[in-house]
């Protein structure tokens, strides 16, 4: 089942706080994204965020879920989505601290023109 685009709006409205919230949608679902950086996903109308120490911290008691089949898990946010403050502060700590510790892309392995 595909995500609302009403949900997503009101997920947007609820981290707006953090930064410039935008989204795209992407294989019927949608990415969250904080001043550039995605920061979540939204997956049949669920919430996922990126996991980040600092994340959990502020989380406390987490639950984690993987947003889609043979994802990793990310942070599940059902209660707290309602609370902006909350939901903005959390949205703002994944952001500052998947910038400082940006995970290395993958080169892909590219052929020479002759080369098998």
């Amino acid at each position: 089942m595909a995500s609302d685009i009403e949900f997503v709006d009101y997920v947007t409205e609820q981290c707006a706080e953090a930064g410039h919230i935008t989204y795209r949608k992407m294989f019927g679902e949608y990415a969250i994204y904080c001043n550039g950086i995605v920061v979540a996903l939204v997956c049949d109308n669920r919430v996922f965020v990126k996991p980040t120490a600092e994340g959990n911290r502020y989380i406390g008691e987490v639950v984690e879920a993987p947003p889609y089949p043979g994802a990793k898990n990310s942070f599940l946010i059902e209660e707290h989505l309602d609370d902006r403050e909350w939901f903005s502060g959390l949205i703002g700590i994944t952001e500052k601290e998947l910038l400082k510790n940006p995970k290395p892309r993958k080169r892909s392995k590219s052929i020479k023109a002759g080369e098998k």
